[in-house]
């Protein structure tokens, strides 16, 4: 008589685990570094001053006073960017009994605001983003970090790999311009690179105290011109590194996160998440991106 096998077994349970694994990263580094403004229009302004430079500034005995050309203020400006996700499940869905979550709903809503959380940061520094005003059928975009920088602290790599020799000198340039930045942001791969720069070969020397460990990264940079931060963001454009204080920028929230209930329109329920935000940079001279980086 043959044996009775699984393979014929009808009506066998299911295995399935109760956790539902996302490798997908959810860490926004630049978000997490800036803090917030609440703006009160899609259109705001801010200004931004400086010094003259200095000069050799000696008068006679008994002078006579000569006005200075007085330089006014620049008017800086942002649009707020509205960025949505709506999640629509059926009543089916949220009655069945599932692995992992205990409402399909739910665990759709939470995932979303994820979601949202990425789609900001790559608005902020995964683009080179230009202000978009827009109309009844165009959207407003924000004028990215990438857009936001001054000419002189754009430095271009001429599509080259990013060397120390490009961090040295966009550091002493904001260095020059009175900023001290705190944190050189970089793509993973950049950050091989970064790592580099403590080799050997370069006669620097590790302090290595556990003999069985391997340590390769930098995590902070000590230049002539201040101490650096290295923070590798998966976000950020490749072709860009961007260096910067975090004081310097904000957030800026016209709408912050909502989630809000649509109507119905059938045996389903719609959950809209909505939100409404910006960003400034304080100072266009105050931070500073190395461009065109391979």
């Amino acid at each position: 008589m043959a044996t009775y096998q699984t393979y014929q077994q009808i009506g066998l349970a299911e295995d399935v685990s109760d956790v539902i694994s996302n490798i997908s990263p959810t860490k926004t580094p630049f978000q997490s570094s800036i803090g917030s403004d609440k703006v009160s229009a899609k259109l705001f302004e801010w200004q931004e001053d400086s010094l003259r430079a200095v000069q050799v500034n000696a008068q006679v005995e008994g002078f006579t006073a000569s006005d200075a050309t007085l330089v006014p203020t620049v008017m800086r400006s942002n649009v707020t960017q509205i960025l949505e996700k709506t999640v629509k499940v059926s009543a089916t869905s949220d009655a069945a009994k599932t692995y992992g979550r205990a409402k399909e709903t739910a665990y759709q809503i939470a995932k979303a605001g994820e979601e949202l959380k990425r789609d900001l940061e790559h608005a902020m520094v995964g683009l080179d983003q230009a202000a978009v005003t827009g109309d009844a059928t165009t959207a407003r975009k924000f004028a990215s970090a990438l857009n936001q920088i001054d000419a002189g602290v754009a430095n271009t790599a001429s599509t080259a790999a990013l060397t120390e020799a490009m961090l040295l000198t966009l550091h002493q340039e904001l260095y020059e311009n009175g900023s001290d930045p705190e944190i050189f942001m970089i793509k993973p791969a950049d950050s091989l690179i970064t790592a580099g720069f403590a080799a050997v070969a370069n006669s620097r020397a590790r302090d290595i105290r556990d003999t069985r460990k391997v340590v390769n990264v930098v995590d902070i940079y000590v230049s002539p011109f201040g101490e650096l931060k290295i923070v590798i963001n998966r976000f950020i454009a490749a072709t860009f590194a961007l260096m910067y204080s975090p004081d310097m920028w904000k957030k800026c929230v016209l709408r912050p996160w909502t989630r809000t209930m649509l109507a119905k329109t059938g045996d389903n329920e719609s959950h809209m998440l909505v939100g409404e935000f910006s960003l400034k940079h304080k100072n266009y001279k105050a931070s500073g991106t190395i461009e065109a980086l391979t």
